[in-house]
């Protein structure tokens, strides 16, 4: 008997031995995208806004995340500036790289050496004046006494880190969570959506890039060359694209396990006639991202770097945000459906940009009715989407997605949203010139909605 169950014993072992090395050669695509996650979520908040790793792990990835996530481990290489993270420590394999001037890249092919060439020295930005008030610095002068309001949790919600609030321009209210500040760059999610609408405007601006153009796809006789620029803006392209997130979809393989993910996503079959039906796809904006991009190196072929660093040129550096890093990928694709880091002030400077037409400091970066023409209902929408990478309805709980959330809160009707996963929001109400931005780590699964803060903050203002 004893033999017997040394027999069993060491079957089992290896058995497990067997299992175990298997994972570790051949992880599922599930385990390699929660790796690769925690790597450029570590890489990304230590790299760029300087937070300490094991404290991103527990509180960016673990607390909110897949149960799975609670076993991974991580390894940060400040000399070489990557991030490791893996199962247990030994399976998966996330590899994460930073860049500057581009900030953090998955490289899930392994080649970091690639993935380092799309960067660029970020230009030095005009220091903002000593001790200088927002909008010109990052000293926080209210105009106003701040809202006693903001001091209530359950209108600025679980895992808040900032709320900040303009009106007329002005700073009128403020409030940080614990360990961040006016200057700590946080992470937009999708709220870089309506960046990248605005980088494809200054294309249009300079007369490279049309509304109505197409031909995106090289090949004349494809159907997807008749997609228009118009059509991608509005999420309506007919493209296939699951947007589901917490297994492998579309969305989490783009932006965790393909290196170049603008290819991937062109790669997509076209599902419906252009224009007649409605998708939320972020592979939709990073495609947008390589059109801007191709439309920005032009006739004589800049370099990567030259436009790599246009959007800190052509808009970061007009506008004063000098905290902002959009990430690029593995690639050189600028990530412009999710990954742009920035300070809640910089944050703001874009919502007011925004409510001042595209015009800051005087001067004009976006034609004349763009941001008119953003704000407009994408009409495949069902009134939800706009034609420029915006929202015209603010954030639903997680059980009503099909009706308008604002109407309960009697927001006024111009109202528009900037929306980001796990609770990030910008709401422009040009009506009332007032801008609120609100940032934080809010899983949808709470339920936290920010219009009862507009709401109270409208009601609060002279």
């Amino acid at each position: 008997m004893s033999k017997l169950l040394q027999r069993s014993a060491i079957a089992t072992l290896l058995v497990l031995g067997g299992s175990t090395l298997a994972l570790m050669l051949h992880p599922p695509e599930l385990i390699r995208v929660g790796a690769n996650y925690g790597a450029k979520m570590v890489c990304s908040n230590v790299f760029i806004a300087g937070r300490d790793p094991q404290a991103v792990l527990a509180d960016d990835v673990q607390a909110p995340g897949h149960p799975v996530l609670k076993l991974l481990r991580v390894q940060v290489d400040r000399e070489q500036q990557t991030v490791r993270a893996n199962l247990l420590g030994l399976f998966g394999k996330g590899l994460a790289v930073y860049r500057p001037g581009t900030g953090c890249a998955v490289v899930a092919d392994g080649d970091v050496e690639r993935a380092r060439q799309y960067q660029f020295t970020p230009a030095e930005l005009k220091p903002a004046p000593v001790d200088a008030s927002f909008p010109l610095g990052d000293e926080g002068t209210l105009l106003l006494p701040p809202f006693p309001l903001l001091s209530q949790t359950q209108l600025t919600g679980p895992g808040m880190r900032a709320v900040v609030v303009l009106h007329k321009g002005k700073l009128v209210g403020e409030i940080f969570g614990a360990g961040f500040d006016q200057r700590t760059p946080l992470l937009g999610w999708s709220m870089t959506k309506t960046v990248t609408a605005a980088l494809i405007g200054i294309q249009i601006a300079d007369g490279k890039l049309a509304m109505t153009q197409n031909g995106f796809w090289p090949d004349a006789s494809d159907p997807r060359a008749a997609i228009t620029l118009s059509q991608l803006m509005a999420m309506s392209s007919g493209l296939q694209y699951n947007e589901g997130y917490g297994d492998v979809s579309d969305v989490t393989r783009m932006l965790y396990l393909e290196p170049d993910m603008a290819r991937y996503t062109a790669a997509k079959a076209l599902l419906r006639e252009p224009g007649s039906a409605w998708n939320y796809s972020s592979g939709t904006t990073v495609l947008l991202s390589r059109i801007w991009q191709r439309a920005a190196a032009g006739e004589r072929a800049a370099t990567s770097a030259e436009v790599l660093s246009l959007a800190r040129r052509r808009l970061f550096a007009p506008l004063g945000m000098r905290s902002a890093v959009l990430e690029a990928d593995a690639r050189g694709n600028m990530v412009g459906s999710s990954y742009l880091y920035a300070s809640a002030y910089d944050w703001a400077r874009f919502g007011q940009f925004l409510l001042q037409d595209g015009v800051w400091d005087g001067k004009r970066l976006l034609p004349e009715g763009f941001v008119s023409q953003m704000q407009q209902v994408a009409p495949a929408s069902g009134g939800q989407y706009a034609q420029g990478q915006l929202w015209r309805w603010g954030p639903a709980t997680a059980n009503d997605d099909q009706r308008n959330p604002d109407a309960a809160f009697h927001l006024p009707p111009d109202t528009y949203w900037l929306e980001g996963h796990d609770g990030q929001s910008i709401a422009i109400v040009p009506s009332r010139e007032l801008v609120v931005v609100r940032l934080g780590l809010t899983p949808r699964r709470l339920n936290y909605q920010p219009q009862p803060l507009v709401a109270a903050i409208l009601k609060a203002l002279p």
